[in-house]
């Protein structure tokens, strides 16, 4: 109803329909279809080798038979959320305004729960289109104890699920994300410090740093995503949820000795 015309300004079209300016929005384009399969192999790729940057992943793009240049390949990285695990140049500075967090698990031996809970996000693929999952676990025994899907990055999208996980009566006595400004906003911080948690960081471009999230991520994508085409958010959200059931209820982990997520999680509390 309201078009950009050369007759007629935005804020006269506004008038005359009786609606407020500020409701009226631009709406960005959505990607296009050929965008959305280099996503789709650029993020498989970038979880089999999360070394790659821009240079790499183009290589590897023109390996499989598509013309694309790396200024391309860099704004879809972007999109996704995505960067090499690699030493940069003067990018682990934070800005002057931020107040500066010490990554706090180098040395930290991590042997019950509650202690240390994670946090971070990541793309995932629609069949014409794309939304972001973000979720929290707890770093011990790998239990998702919240998560939401959103088709943008905004503060508030990780802010509630952060309120849902600490809405189970329990708190971590350490939070962990990476330098996301969803993580760094004057929002999520306050809600931390309400909590009296400490906050951790990891440096940039080390996604390792938060290693528990990354292999969750390698697993929801593996063993649920990269299976299914989801049609849109809501088969998305009902087929992730289900996958996550069966992560923390039934799937045997090797590293806590074939038991699943909710039984360490469970019993270590219990102990604690």
């Amino acid at each position: 109803m309201i078009e950009k015309s050369r007759g007629i300004s935005i804020k006269r079209q506004c008038e005359l329909v009786s609606i407020s300016r500020a409701g009226v929005y631009y709406c960005a384009a959505p990607e296009s279809k050929e965008n959305l399969d280099f996503m789709r192999l650029i993020d498989e790729e970038y979880l089999r080798h999360p070394f790659y940057g821009s240079r790499r992943l183009r290589e590897f793009l023109k390996s499989k038979g598509y013309a694309v240049n790396r200024k391309r390949v860099k704004r879809l990285m972007q999109v996704l959320g995505v960067e090499a695990i690699a030493p940069k140049r003067n990018l682990s500075r934070a800005g002057k305004q931020d107040k500066k967090y010490p990554y706090l698990l180098s040395d930290l031996a991590i042997v019950r729960a509650d202690q240390v809970w994670c946090s971070d996000i990541t793309y995932i693929r629609l069949q014409s289109g794309f939304v972001y999952l973000t979720a929290v676990l707890d770093w011990q025994s790998r239990r998702v104890l919240s998560w939401d899907l959103s088709n943008t990055m905004e503060t508030k999208f990780c802010t509630d699920v952060l309120e849902k996980a600490l809405q189970r009566g329990r708190r971590p006595e350490i939070f962990n994300s990476d330098q996301g400004i969803q993580f760094t906003s004057d929002k999520f911080v306050e809600i931390l410090e309400r909590e009296e948690i400490k906050i951790s960081r990891d440096g940039r471009g080390r996604a390792l740093d938060n290693i528990i999230v990354e292999r969750f991520w390698r697993s929801v994508k593996y063993e649920e995503v990269y299976l299914h085409d989801y049609a849109d958010m809501n088969q998305a959200r009902q087929a992730i949820g289900k996958y996550i059931e069966f992560y923390n209820n039934e799937r045997m982990h090797q590293s806590l000795g074939y038991k699943t997520p909710s039984q360490v999680y469970e019993n270590l509390s219990a102990a604690a």
